[in-house]
């Protein structure tokens, strides 16, 4: 009977009354994978691990359930966040030992963003599995990029557990990176949201030799199970870890992929209190009803609200935010259909009308290597919506220069 339960929960039916939901089947992620398929092949190797706290399976990290099995785990490195995740946004990340298990804890965002041959020397193989959120500028890929040149380099394999792209794999959005513009928050020519999953774009990395010695890269990518392109995470069945403190959850993360702009402007984007991301607003910001008028005509999955906030330091979360206990005027957007609108669109629309709403306002030069263009060119193409051509154009091509490396659908 349990496994009957279980069976018809996976196909979307509501146990115990007369009507089926329409909830897709539970998505099997890369780790669960590995742990069902390939872990006799990490059997005699010393395993490195690329983690964060959303490299769980089953409620437990990755890091217990692989030394619960027996595997040899050597060495842990920790991207931005931590391994631990309880490191705020920016952050130096120290190395040290892992308090729990003894093992030692390489920074990969510190003085040294990737691997040194030092740190490679007592692992055979390295496992990657982190949670994504679809975007260029979070700082994930960057990292992933990182660990597969140092490791090419070194001859050592890198396999990619594979996660979902919460935002699903359809979306390509935003202005593609100026090579100018590159940096950590933007390493790649790629648009601002891609659509892509962390295992496909590690094979895009490979396969346009993005970074040095791609060639001799030993890349294995463990696909996921039951996720489609079409998914949007509400869809896998999943339960949403946060893959930074200030993406609580989902939503936050979804509307993150636009309002990400305001945090290359004099605006806070809700730092410091309960929303972030979902929040945005300065002291100086005076919206009309015209303005909340504008913005709920053009865009329907979410509603928008003028609110005051006052941001409050938040240790490990928004230490110092901008605007700290100072009284905010601004908006707060809640998502109630992420299928209907493109956030970086919604992203966009809101910081032109919040700069038209706040005289003060001013760009500084971080937006850069956010959107990826100079900010002049940003500040046209926002007074015509010249991006809306622009970016329909970079999304047309950017999909047929992907097509290689998906993996699924």
């Amino acid at each position: 009977m349990p496994k009957l339960i279980h069976l018809i929960i996976g196909l979307g039916l509501i146990v115990g009354g007369c009507n089926a939901a329409s909830l897709q089947p539970k998505v099997e992620v890369g780790a669960e994978v590995l742990l069902d398929e390939h872990l006799p092949k990490l059997e005699g190797k010393r395993v490195g691990l690329v983690m964060n706290p959303t490299a769980r399976v089953g409620g437990s990290h990755m890091l217990d359930t692989l030394l619960a099995r027996d595997v040899n785990v050597t060495a842990l490195f920790a991207p931005e966040h931590g391994f631990r995740g309880d490191v705020g946004a920016g952050e130096t990340i120290k190395e040290g030992i892992d308090q729990d298990t003894g093992l030692p804890v390489y920074s990969l965002y510190g003085s040294t963003r990737k691997p040194t041959s030092e740190m490679l020397d007592s692992v055979d193989i390295l496992l990657f599995d982190m949670q994504d959120v679809g975007a260029r500028f979070y700082t994930y890929n960057a990292t992933m990029g990182n660990v597969l040149e140092a490791a090419a380099a070194d001859s050592v394999p890198v396999w990619v557990l594979d996660r979902p792209n919460p935002a699903g794999g359809k979306l390509i959005s935003g202005w593609m990176m100026q090579k100018q513009h590159q940096s950590f928050v933007g390493r790649y020519s790629i648009p601002m949201v891609h659509g892509m999953t962390l295992g496909e774009l590690a094979k895009m990395i490979v396969g346009e030799q993005w970074v040095n010695s791609a060639g001799q890269a030993q890349l294995k990518v463990i696909p996921m199970e039951g996720w489609k392109r079409s998914m949007k995470w509400p869809q896998t069945g999943l339960e949403w870890i946060p893959p930074s403190p200030n993406l609580p959850t989902f939503e936050h993360a979804f509307i993150y992929l636009g309002t990400v702009f305001f945090e290359g402007i004099n605006i806070s984007e809700g730092r410091g209190t309960s929303d972030p991301f979902l929040k945005i607003g300065s002291p100086t910001t005076k919206l009309t009803s015209n303005h909340i008028a504008e913005l709920r005509r053009l865009f329907s999955g979410v509603q928008v609200e003028r609110i005051s906030f006052m941001p409050q330091s938040m240790p490990g979360k928004a230490p110092h935010p901008d605007f700290e206990g100072q009284r905010c005027y601004g908006l707060e957007i809640q998502v109630t259909d992420p299928n209907r609108f493109d956030p970086v669109k919604l992203g966009a629309k809101l910081l032109r009308v919040m700069m038209d709403a706040t005289p003060n306002a001013e760009l500084n030069n971080y937006i850069q290597k956010l959107v990826g263009i100079n900010k002049s060119e940003l500040l046209s193409q926002l007074d015509n919506e010249a991006y809306l051509k622009t970016w329909k154009q970079t999304a047309r091509k950017f999909a047929e220069q992907r097509k290689p490396y998906l993996i699924y659908d």
